[in-house]
């Protein structure tokens, strides 16, 4: 039997994702990586050379980044033991992970404070509170939902994702704050971020109203999403509480490993650690 992977198979693999629970976002992923397998094999049966061969072009050729590159395989990999095609798999590449990030994508607590200050002098109160509950929860962006009038007067939020469910706590400060939004927008049930027609907030347009804080705040675009949130989240915490463990309950991690991303540091603040160990004597 020719394998030739067309529409009809990739429907039902997105069908069995679903029924797998994956999330909404992971789905899109998949599938979305798998189409440049699709389009690189162009009708042609797949065998193992061609997928070794997509996995060079990738690599040679695209120019893409090694995450990147092992994004891809890995949605390829997943399609293949979907459909039983074992013999197709291949091996991602081995990545040692850095311990710092480029400055120009790490987004500082004064940056933070400066994309707030501005969204609350715009008017866009609503963005500048879910700026704040992000960064001091270190919750995902999709997470927001789960903040609801009763969690604030509870200052507990639980949340349920990825077959997972773990309770996070609100901080004092922020409780007061959601609790003043709350009363100013007549929220007395269910979810406090939404739209005039009641609906949960919608993640890309919180990117977009983000992106537009940047000039008025004086910071890099490239530096301002939610996720950038979650990170200064996890290195703050981190710096306070040293409990790697602990910080990957919070965020929600199945593996420390995931964890360690969320902490680099800068290479201007890694050069300063060094700088302070003195291990070069002046002699």
């Amino acid at each position: 039997m020719k394998r030739i992977i067309n529409e009809k198979m990739i429907e039902r693999y997105g069908t069995f994702l679903k029924n797998e629970e994956k999330s909404k976002a992971t789905i899109n992923k998949y599938l979305c990586d798998l189409k440049k397998l699709i389009t690189y094999l162009d009708g042609r049966e797949i065998n193992k050379e061609l997928v070794l061969s997509y996995k060079e072009k990738l690599m040679s050729e695209d120019g893409y980044k090694v995450s990147s590159i092992n994004s891809f395989l890995v949605a390829a990999n997943c399609f293949f033991e979907y459909m039983g095609w074992q013999d197709l798999k291949v091996k991602t590449y081995r990545v040692q992970q850095e311990t710092f990030c480029p400055e120009n994508k790490f987004l500082t607590k004064e940056e933070y404070v400066r994309l707030v200050k501005v969204a609350k002098k715009m008017g866009k109160i609503r963005l500048a509170m879910i700026i704040q509950t992000i960064c001091a929860t270190g919750i995902r962006v999709s997470e927001l939902k789960a903040i609801t009038a009763a969690s604030v007067r509870d200052s507990l939020v639980v949340i349920h994702n990825k077959g997972k469910v773990r309770t996070v706590l609100l901080p004092d400060e922020l409780k007061e704050e959601l609790f003043y939004y709350m009363g100013k927008n007549g929220i007395r049930k269910g979810i406090v971020f939404r739209t005039a027609s009641g609906k949960a907030v919608n993640r890309s347009n919180i990117w977009r109203e983000m992106k537009a804080l940047c000039k008025k705040a004086d910071v890099d675009e490239n530096k301002v999403f939610p996720h950038n949130l979650r990170h200064l989240f996890a290195t703050v915490f981190y710096g306070v509480k040293k409990d790697m463990a602990k910080l990957a309950d919070v965020l929600g991690h199945s593996s420390i490993e995931t964890t360690r991303i969320y902490i680099k540091t800068t290479i201007r603040e890694h050069k300063k650690q060094l700088n302070q160990m003195k291990l070069v004597p002046v002699i």
